[in-house]
């Protein structure tokens, strides 16, 4: 009986362990929810005019996707700091990362934005030729443009907040913006109230207006309850050239891990976009599904960010790794079953995507088969994850993760999905598992490897570095 309890203990935490993971990860996934809600929204809603512009809308977010990936790079860099930082209590060395990360994340929307603004036939030519996808797609992508520098904001505030344990300002922000999103969504894809019909317009539209509502809410809250996210501008502003190049240390291999795993992603969807707009219509409709489904992962890692990450910073680093080996069990025993119960239920997730009855057959059934891959595959698929994202960033060690990514995708996964597709030709779900076993496999194998091995635990506070130091003479 004690023996099992240890092992419990061991690899699924006490109470103090969940008692601190659920104060995180919970307000985190209810974020992430609402955020899943909001596309879920514009998905139902753009669905009821058919697969033309449900096709259209997705292959124009991809872009915007994009740039939210980078965003989330550089914030995910930062968190490094922010956490072991936190860890510490140095609220300057927090307020001067903040900057820097403010003034990277404004300047990756300026450019994604002004291509968006300038070109969005270009961005959409890239997955369809077919006219009628490319001019909806253009129009939605214009629109969208003007959203781009509220999510640079957005991005930074939340990661400054939730890496000093502060979660529940960006919960209740996106409970607001979700709501305004949908009401807005009705009144101008469909011309209610007294506005036109506006169609894809009209839900590009309601998505700028509600996200810069987000961003100016947590300000102007923020600025009102003097939490971490508003600080002085001589701190904010005031960082050394030395405090910048370890910035860019630690958070280049993350920007560019995310932004090149991205990118590779993009080009999986160009693949598939060049095999049939309907098959990409499918990949839509479980992309709206899977951000569903992936919001409790996402509050989980987040929460282990700041836990492992704060261990590291305060000098712990064997709480630090007890801690990251239940995240690290916990994760795909989710995830199991979430995937059981993603394939038992596909047929009923899919059909309620096609509520208004506009959706073709081979929509609905390309759809219900990725599910059914997904629900294979999700457990091995996030444990790379909740290691890259959650365990080896915070530990200070953004490079590995780099390197697993863009050696899966762009070595072995994209080269046999174009190779499925072109060559062999392959049918379009047999091109789409070759894609998913292809980045996973070999990622799952190297990421547990590099965990057991502890060498992922890399302090960037004095504190920290000198525990790290005290434990290696032990040992």
């Amino acid at each position: 009986m004690t023996t099992t309890k240890a092992l419990v203990n061991k690899y699924l935490g006490d109470k103090d362990f969940w008692a601190r993971a659920l104060k995180l990860a919970l307000p985190i996934s209810f974020q992430n929810l609402l955020s899943s809600i909001y596309s879920l929204v514009d998905t139902l809603m753009v669905s009821n005019l058919g697969d033309v512009a449900l096709s259209s809308v997705g292959m124009a977010t991809q872009w915007s996707w994009l740039m939210q990936l980078a965003l989330f790079g550089l914030t995910s860099g930062a968190s490094v700091f922010f956490a072991q930082y936190w860890g510490v209590r140095d609220k300057r060395k927090i307020n001067n990362i903040y900057g820097i990360t403010l003034i990277h994340t404004l300047a990756v929307s300026f450019i994604f934005g002004v291509v968006a603004l300038c070109a969005p036939e270009f961005v959409i030519r890239l997955f369809n030729d077919n006219p009628e996808v490319i001019r909806s797609g253009a129009t939605y992508l214009f629109w969208l443009s003007f959203v781009f520098p509220a999510y640079a904001l957005t991005y930074t505030f939340s990661a400054v907040l939730r890496s000093t344990e502060h979660v529940r300002l960006p919960m209740y922000v996106s409970l607001i913006t979700t709501i305004e999103n949908i009401i807005l969504n009705y009144i101008l894809i469909f011309g209610k109230l007294g506005a036109p019909a506006m169609g894809v317009a009209g839900a590009a539209i309601a998505t700028a207006i509600s996200v810069w509502t987000g961003a100016v809410f947590i300000f102007a809250v923020s600025f009102a309850t003097k939490n971490t996210a508003r600080a002085p501008l001589r701190e904010i502003f005031g960082f050394d050239r030395q405090l910048l190049a370890r910035f860019y240390k630690v958070a280049t291999p993350v920007v560019g891990n995310e932004f090149l795993w991205a990118l590779g992603t993009v080009l999986y969807n160009v693949i598939f976009g060049n095999l049939g707009y309907q098959y990409y219509t499918g990949v839509t409709i479980f992309r709206t599904f899977e951000g569903m489904a992936f919001v409790l992962y996402v509050g989980l890692c987040n929460a282990c960010c700041v836990i492992v990450g704060k261990a590291i910073g305060s000098g712990k680093p064997e709480e630090a790794y007890r801690d990251a080996l239940r995240f690290a069990v916990i994760i795909p025993l989710i995830s199991f079953v979430v995937g059981m119960a993603s394939i038992a239920f596909r047929h009923q997730i899919v059909a309620f995507f096609n509520t208004g009855g506009n959706l073709s057959e081979a929509t609905l059934a390309t759809a219900a088969g990725i599910i059914v891959i997904y629900g294979i595959i999700v457990p091995f698929r996030n444990i790379p994850y909740i290691m890259i994202v959650g365990i080896f960033r915070s530990g200070g060690d953004t490079l590995t993760g780099m390197k697993y990514d863009l050696f899966c995708v762009w070595c072995i996964a994209l080269p046999l999905t174009a190779i499925a597709a072109f060559v062999l030709k392959l049918p379009f779900l047999a091109v789409y598992l070759t894609m998913a076993l292809g980045e996973d496999c070999m990622k799952f194998i190297l990421c547990i490897r590099r965990f057991k091995s502890r060498k992922w635990i890399m302090p960037v506070t004095e504190q920290g570095k000198g525990a790290l130091a005290d434990s290696t003479n032990v040992a």
